[in-house]
């Protein structure tokens, strides 16, 4: 008779929770109340009725239930694990931390209870234990997305970027990869160093949309096959005005330190007598145009995104505002400026020789060449310059000086600087002065 009785016991339960499984909770509260009824102190559905009163707001007695369960099988850290979350989601955080710690002294090696652990003690604003917890989780499970997740963000609160960065990314390109987007995606691997990824990430993307700019230029960056002699404009164009909104703040964020070193640049070569014809060349929104507008007396904008344009003439420190590619803009106003700054846009060149001679020709005689550019990949060493995953162009300093003379400008400084923070590292790169030979006609 005992065998039977048990027999039926572990048929209601399996009935029980096939209905509490499949969405019907009344019929599964039912059938556990009535399963208690003949044995009170079942655990299984102690626990299990406990589970299902917290699901429909009854959380007091979800507690006892579960109290109860955990009296009768107090090996089960899974069930600790449910107080656990239970307490946690009613704001009883000491509680929740001392239910999450017995499961993991019963069970180690459970990244779920590890990751719990670490929300919990967040909460509790103990960070660096929170930390650890998550670390924890990581190493037991290295795919466990929530506890990446977690993990990253609260390095990153701590201002660890780069490792906050890591641990995002992966979290990221876990699967599924159906609605992420392939931009982010892509993104998310070559900061990881998985470029292949990024490249079937890319292709795919180029498959979905022909024709579409930015996967074109990015498949071209991380697969290193038809790289083009510098972005078209349409990649340009439209990546800018995609983020021209937050581009400001988003700069900020990175410690952007190009306005400032031409800044002090400018002002080791330049009296500020407001008499020079200025060009910002590549003037985005305007950052620059604040350290620009002492020496000018005629200052111009040009951009390829409008809407970036836009946010410059909020600024009001332009004169003129042109909406045209660089070096068609240079190309058709010969000795027209004094000064010519392109602060970070040749990033977006690959050869810049065209860019140069351009450059001669639209500036007067003595006439300053100010720019920016990054440090070339580690594989352009015999170039000189090259393409990186991200899209962007470096060059490197001989380069820039053969580069240079070619029209005939006069190399003043080709100083190494960091232009902002990515990630927690410096982006290196180099800040250019050169000058165009001849006579200052400028005070005539």
């Amino acid at each position: 008779m005992a065998g039977s009785a048990a027999q039926s016991s572990v048929e209601a339960l399996d009935r029980a929770f096939a209905a509490h499984a499949g969405g019907d909770l009344a019929a599964a509260e039912q059938g556990y109340r009535r399963l208690l009824s003949a044995a009170p102190d079942h655990p299984e559905a102690l626990h299990l009725l406990g589970v299902l009163l917290h699901q429909t707001g009854r959380s007091d007695d979800a507690l006892g239930l579960i109290g109860r369960a955990i009296e009768q099988r107090p090996e089960r850290h899974d069930w600790y694990n449910d107080l656990g979350n239970i307490f946690f989601q009613r704001g009883a955080l000491e509680e929740a931390t001392a239910a999450f710690l017995s499961a993991i002294e019963l069970r180690r090696d459970d990244a779920t209870c590890w990751n719990n652990l670490g929300a919990v003690l967040e909460a509790r604003e103990q960070h660096d234990e929170a930390i650890f917890a998550h670390r924890q989780a990581v190493a037991l499970d290295p795919h466990f997305v929530a506890a990446l997740d977690n993990l990253g963000k609260l390095l990153s609160a701590r201002g660890d970027s780069r490792e906050a960065a890591n641990y995002l990314c992966r979290a990221y390109v876990e699967n599924p990869a159906e609605g992420k987007p392939k931009h982010m995606l892509g993104i998310a691997y070559y900061t990881l160093g998985m470029i292949d990824q990024a490249t079937a990430v890319y292709r795919q993307w180029l498959v979905e949309e022909p024709g579409n700019p930015i996967a074109r230029h990015l498949l071209a960056a991380c697969s290193g096959q038809d790289v083009p002699a510098r972005a078209a404009d349409a990649y340009v164009e439209q990546s800018f005005d995609a983020f021209a909104d937050r581009f400001d703040c988003q700069l900020a964020g990175l410690s952007y330190h190009v306005p400032a070193l031409l800044a002090r640049t400018l002002a080791a070569l330049l009296s500020p007598e407001r008499r020079l014809a200025v060009l910002d060349a590549g003037c985005g929104t305007g950052l620059c145009g604040p350290e620009l507008a002492p020496y000018a007396r005629h200052l111009t904008g040009v951009d390829l995104s409008s809407k970036m344009l836009t946010l410059a003439g909020d600024r009001n420190v332009y004169d003129e505002l042109v909406r045209a590619e660089l070096s068609g803009y240079l190309a058709d106003h010969s000795g027209a400026f004094d000064l010519i700054v392109i602060a970070d846009t040749l990033i977006y060149f690959g050869t810049l020789e065209p860019v140069f001679a351009a450059a001669h020709d639209s500036l007067r005689a003595a006439g300053l060449l100010l720019f920016t550019v990054e440090e070339p990949p580690t594989t352009a060493a015999v170039a000189g310059y090259g393409i990186k995953p991200n899209g962007r162009y470096g060059h490197g300093p001989a380069y820039l000086a053969a580069a240079l003379a070619a029209p005939g400008f006069e190399v003043r400084s080709i100083l190494p600087v960091a232009l902002r923070f990515e990630l927690g590292a410096a982006v290196d790169g180099y800040l250019v002065a050169a000058v165009k030979p001849g006579q200052d006609q400028r005070g005539r």
